[in-house]
């Protein structure tokens, strides 16, 4: 082989979790070493020489520094893959231990480190003694003495993880493993399908679901030839960066990983061309807001040339609005910025509106304050049948959601996700006291966000009939009919070519009937990435009757790349036995939601009263920033900011929390509107303000009894059961999201007694990251009083 004066040079997709861990000098000289490697990797300073001793000749060692040295693989001509950087004295240990292919399922080029079968399984059973090249009969699955305990795997053969896309030398220790400790040991190292394969098998998957759900989707189109190297690197299945500055995101950044590797089968939903609107669906960190970015940026590559901001990319928040123009940048530049409408989605029906003028000089009011004018007109009506909130949500997502005029429609109306039945004489009263409530904001000069966003889709629903016309006249009349039509018909269009939605699950009929009207229905004009687990607003919807179909065109991403299984497992339960829609009148469930991430189990805790909750919190939180700042000294680097977060269920509870971290010496920050207040803080915020954030550690405080859920929830039981089940299920909503945005620890504490949707000890069995049952019980059931762990 002969290396040519120029290289190239990409770091593989999970060196970058053991090169996280280097000292920071360590790191500087990463950089370093990957440009002075690109232009002349026959540096005498480099060292570049091949690893004798390893497999397949295609592993090279250069020296980063004095005591580092870099493992690459080396792909073909001038190609290299960085695939991890070791301490001098151990490059030339066990070298037949690093292994590397090109899967032939997937086509991707793959590099682990076996560990001994030894490590992997208790004295006396199956491969304890055996060295990691112990034979291994194709197809056979190892047979145990009668008192060794049964591998994790018995029930699979050799050829059917071969299937799955494990790696070959991966098969023979897997197929012994006994103990999921030595499975964790075991895939530490493994290329990132054959530990998701090995995972979900070990959690109870069948066969079948795991090569349906992980497998096929990453799967190659063409034959493999796994001798092509080359070939291999091209593929969407070779995770490698690709630019130097996507090196060092990867390195330092963990949350910003999302920029570098996009895994294949979130891949093949940013690039596919749909038919009409579509749907991404999945659990909490499973990367629907990536999918939608790198979309946004796919659909940008595709316009024709121009200036025009031809995508729109919307959500709920204007918070997450803000986060997505910043990421989007990032991702992009400013030339895909620059075609790409990033706008929260009352913000842009109120331009909308404003454009127009015929919102005139009212002033908008958010949910609490209409509901406190809801309050006061039933007062003055002495109306006592329904109560504000009911009303409020009535008017709101059925007769605003749905652009409703007149009492005959709302006779008419569906109610979808609106509880229990109403009368036709109910209606006709709730319809006067609907008049009643709209009079009086007018008087007031107020209207609601909701009122503007139905406003807003009246409007361009009368410009899309006008677009509608003159297009018919068009084709009736021919070219002569432009000269007799005014300036302003044609110039006729649809504000946008493409619609990306993040957080769908948020967004009110209202929103729906807007966003409609703003894109010509046709190939790829609508694309929603959004998870009704997380509905932590009242915005229950049926997209098909609002005129956007996205059925068959609906897919799940179900790996989680944030959350630990540990966290996952925990979070998953909080969610208990409740059915969820799918935003389309059906049901959708979080089935094969998992992580591949592994951390110390969560603690529950609690106490007997408030101020002694208080005190643990802040002793914790205290302890986690003394955990940061040893172990920032420890490797060299600056702290981190902002990693850690506090999470209570009322408003009152932030700033008690504020206080008390403060007397133990924290820094603490709310989080409001905007955002957190300061960044190098220990954000603090109702469980609301979570939505869209990440930390490394969470606490959420004050989950009691009467408190999650509020106690006015177990009244609504004999009026209306069905509203009730739907506030309880927000509120497990709210608690799943807080207890998802952890990343590495999570504590979840109360006072007195607990709330009931903290899994009971009858409950021990439980999910633990993998939505199956385990069979016995799992950390995280057992509570116990006096602030223990779990």
């Amino acid at each position: 082989m002969s290396v040519q004066d120029k290289a190239t040079l990409r770091l593989l997709d999970k060196a970058d979790k053991e090169i996280r861990k280097l000292p920071r000098p360590v790191k500087g000289a990463i950089y370093d070493f990957q440009y002075k490697f690109r232009e002349n990797p026959n540096s005498p300073g480099l060292n570049l020489e091949i690893l004798k001793g390893a497999e397949g000749g295609r592993l090279y060692s250069a020296r980063i520094n004095q005591d580092y040295r870099a493992l690459l693989l080396h792909v073909g001509n001038s190609d290299y893959v960085l695939v991890t950087v070791r301490p001098h004295k151990d490059v030339y240990k066990n070298l037949d231990r690093l292994k590397h292919q090109v899967n032939p399922v997937t086509g991707g080029i793959e590099f682990m480190e076996i560990v001994e079968s030894a490590e992997l399984a208790p004295s006396g059973a199956p491969g304890a003694e055996a060295g990691p090249t112990a034979p291994q009969a194709q197809g056979a699955v190892p047979q145990a003495p009668q008192d060794a305990p049964r591998p994790l795997l018995a029930d699979y053969t050799h050829q059917q993880l071969a299937d799955l896309g494990v790696a070959e030398a991966l098969i023979p220790l897997a197929l012994k493993v006994t103990t999921e400790e030595g499975l964790l040991h075991l895939v530490e190292t493994a290329p990132a399908l054959s530990e998701d394969v090995l995972l979900r098998l070990a959690d109870g998957c069948s066969y079948e679901e795991v090569l349906e759900e992980v497998t096929r989707p990453v799967a190659a189109a063409e034959p493999v030839d796994t001798s092509d190297y080359s070939a291999a690197l091209a593929r969407p299945a070779t995770r490698v960066t690709s630019e130097d500055t996507d090196l060092q995101v990867a390195i330092e950044d963990g949350f910003g990983k999302w920029k570098v590797f996009l895994h294949p089968s979130q891949s093949k939903l940013v690039r596919r061309d749909y038919r009409g609107p579509a749907r991404v669906s999945g659990g909490p960190g499973t990367g629907k807001t990536i999918v939608a970015l790198h979309r946004v940026a796919h659909l940008v590559d595709r316009l024709p040339p121009g200036r025009g901001k031809d995508v729109l990319f919307t959500t709920f928040n204007k918070n997450l609005a803000g986060d997505l123009r910043k990421r989007l940048l990032e991702l992009g530049g400013q030339e895909v910025l620059d075609r790409v409408e990033v706008v929260n989605i009352d913000k842009l029906a109120t331009q909308i509106v404003s454009q127009t003028g015929r919102g005139g000089r009212r002033k908008r009011i958010d949910d609490a304050k209409a509901l406190a004018e809801w309050q006061a007109l039933l007062d003055e009506l002495g109306e006592t049948e329904w109560d504000a909130e009911f009303l409020h949500a009535e008017w709101s997502q059925v007769i605003l959601g749905q652009a409703i005029n007149t009492r005959s429609e709302y006779f008419r109306a569906r109610r979808a996700g609106r509880g229990s039945r109403i009368s036709r004489a109910q209606r006709a009263r709730i319809w006067q006291i609907v008049e009643r409530f709209t009079m009086r904001l007018d008087e007031k000069g107020m209207w609601t966000h909701r009122q503007v966003a139905q406003m807003a889709a009246r409007i361009q629903t009368e410009q899309a009939m006008k677009i509608a016309e003159f297009e018919a006249r068009q084709e009736r009349e021919g070219a002569e009919m432009l000269q007799h039509l005014e300036q302003s018909w044609a110039n006729l269009r649809y504000p946008y070519r493409h619609v990306v939605v993040d957080e769908a699950q948020d967004l009110s009929p209202a929103h729906w009937k807007l966003l409609r009207t703003l894109v010509r229905e046709g190939d790829n004009d609508i694309f929603l990435v959004g998870d009704t687990h997380q509905r932590i607003y009242d915005n229950y919807v049926s997209l098909s009757s609002l005129g956007i179909n996205i059925r068959g065109r609906s897919s799940r991403l179900t790996l989680s790349y944030r959350t630990t299984r540990q966290i996952l497992g925990s979070a998953l339960r909080l969610l208990g036995e409740e059915t969820w829609d799918n935003l389309d009148d059906s049901s959708e469930d979080l089935s094969g939601y998992r992580s591949v991430l592994h951390g110390p189990r969560p603690e529950l805790a609690g106490y007997p009263t408030w101020e002694a909750e208080l005190d643990a919190v802040a002793r914790k939180v205290a302890a986690w920033q003394e955990e940061d700042r040893e172990r920032a000294e420890r490797e060299g680097e600056d702290r981190e900011r902002g990693t850690i977060a506090v999470a209570v269920p009322i408003r009152d509870m932030v700033a008690e929390v504020e206080q008390r971290l403060v007397r133990e010496g924290v820094t603490a920050a709310s989080i409001g509107p905007e955002g957190p207040r300061l960044e190098d803080a220990v954000h603090v915020g109702t469980l609301h303000r979570f939505k869209g954030l990440e930390y490394k550690r969470v606490a959420i405080a004050g989950v009691s009894e009467g408190r999650v859920p509020p106690r006015r929830m177990a009244q609504m039981g004999d009026e209306d059961p069905q509203r009730r089940q739907r506030e309880m299920q927000r509120t497990r909503s709210l608690l799943f999201v807080a207890a998802t945005r952890a990343r590495d620890a999570l504590t979840i504490t109360w006072h007195g007694a607990p709330s009931p949707f903290l899994p009971s000890e009858e409950a021990g069995a439980g999910k633990d990251g993998t939505g199956r049952p385990e069979a016995g019980p799992v950390d995280g059931a057992l509570f116990k009083p006096d602030g223990a762990m779990f």
